[in-house]
């Protein structure tokens, strides 16, 4: 007997794709898909090979048996949860508000809980007293090894804090909406006590407001009881982490790894060990790009192309960087791909030849650049418009580096696990002490 009737098979897979998506996969007219779904729970129209085809359409649970759990939170599409599942972890928790990355985060990792949208929904529900509230985060967060969070960049982030003052907005922990998400992470660290934590952002998070906020989420990790891995580094720091190394991209990002400190482990990682992962053979763009023909839709319309050529040769005779990045394969990395490629891919344009316009990368080739795929690979689902697609993977990390970062903590993972399993060292539940994990400084109070 099957595990879903056809109508939840059909719907469930409705989720994530579209009518038309699911018509071509099956063979019927689009009106047929849609009059199924609204038709509802009929039973039994799929024959056996349409419910083979619509179940290839979901992804399959990992292959091996957990050795660890993790929760992913600002999960995205997915690149962080990729690298802890190839070290052998299994998701229990997911949290991700924007339901274009959703619906691809479900097109390619099975997911047996539900996907949480906002998560001040479980950190700060309304109307609660403080152990009420932890009493509700401990309900809604199920227990886990690992808590892994890639919480939103912007409010840090070179671009973000930029736009945010053209604006007159505020940015960092002034920001009310983006910048406050740190301490909905560090609520759920306070009641749940993972035994290890793995948090990602952009480089300039910690030279953000002249080094202030990064010293309030170390100030705060070190409150809660835990020991951030290379806390002490200065320059070049560890946790700075170029995905060049792994992918032909030039992308920093800081990567902060902390154990609980009553475990007493990872004294002696350095995430200086990551070289231990790098690719023999140094990536190069023509490892991503696509073979043969590109549709004629990505290249640069010729207003587009003369827009860019004037808008770099104005900045360039001011004395700036400004402007756009072309690549050719045998270039070692392109710019960082950001969430405004799809405007006019600036960041990497393609090189075709002198009297040629160049052409945006396509979505196939930027789950490539971020190491989703792997060099000729086409594995990564895209369910969505390339718009969204190219928003998604500009906010995403790069994979490799983060199934590295996982490889290199699993040993010690591991090992904890095995301490906190004595019973000297009970599971604790409840708030600590002290609320002031959450509350580093008047000035975050307010928007905490």
């Amino acid at each position: 007997m099957p595990s879903q009737t056809d109508f939840e098979l059909l719907s469930k897979v409705a989720t994530i794709y579209s009518q038309q998506a699911i018509a071509d996969e099956i063979k019927h007219p689009r009106e047929v898909i849609n009059r199924w779904i609204k038709e509802g729970a009929r039973k039994d129209w799929l024959t056996y090979a349409e419910r083979v085809s619509l179940e290839g359409m979901l992804p399959k649970p990992v292959n091996h048996t957990p050795e660890f759990t993790f929760i992913d939170l600002f999960a995205g599409i997915g690149g962080i949860r990729y690298g802890f599942e190839a070290a052998g972890g299994k998701c229990v928790f997911t949290s991700e508000y924007d339901k274009y990355a959703v619906k691809t985060y479900q097109a390619n990792y099975h997911c047996d809980h539900d996907i949480q949208g906002d998560i001040r929904e479980v950190t700060q529900p309304p109307g609660l007293t403080k152990n009420q509230a932890v009493a509700h985060i401990d309900k809604r967060i199920p227990d886990h090894d690992v808590l892994v969070a890639g919480f939103p960049c912007q409010p840090f982030s070179i671009a973000g804090v930029s736009k945010k003052n053209s604006l007159g907005r505020l940015h960092g922990f002034e920001c009310d909406t983006q910048g406050t998400l740190f301490f909905d992470v560090a609520r759920i660290i306070e009641v749940k006590r993972p035994i290890a934590i793995m948090l990602e952002n952009v480089k300039n998070l910690k030279s953000h407001d002249r080094g202030k906020t990064f010293k309030v989420i170390m100030k705060t990790l070190d409150e809660l009881g835990y020991s951030v891995v290379d806390a002490d580094h200065s320059a070049p720091d560890p946790k700075i982490i170029n995905g060049k190394h792994f992918v032909p991209q030039n992308r920093e990002r800081i990567v902060i790894v902390a154990f609980r400190r009553d475990l007493n482990v990872g004294k002696d990682l350095s995430l200086k060990q990551i070289s231990r992962f790098f690719p023999k053979q140094e990536p190069k763009v023509g490892d991503i790009l696509e073979q043969g023909e590109v549709d004629k839709k990505y290249t640069l319309t010729p207003k587009l192309w003369e827009y860019l050529k004037n808008y770099a040769n104005k900045h360039k005779a001011a004395g700036n960087g400004f402007g756009f990045g072309m690549v050719k394969p045998e270039d070692r990395s392109t710019r960082t791909l950001s969430a405004r490629y799809y405007k006019d891919g600036s960041e990497a344009l393609v090189y075709r030849g002198v009297r040629k316009r160049p052409r945006r990368l396509t979505p196939r080739e930027c789950a490539r650049l971020m190491g989703f795929d792997r060099p000729g690979e086409s594995n990564f689902k895209i369910p969505v418009s390339d718009t969204q697609a190219y928003k998604q993977f500009g906010n995403s990390v790069v994979v490799p580096v983060f199934t590295a970062v996982a490889k290199l903590m699993k040993p010690y993972i591991l090992e904890a696990k095995a301490i906190a399993k004595e019973p000297k060292n009970t599971k604790f539940v409840g708030a600590t002490k002290s609320r002031k994990a959450f509350e580093p400084s008047k000035k975050v109070e307010k928007v905490a």
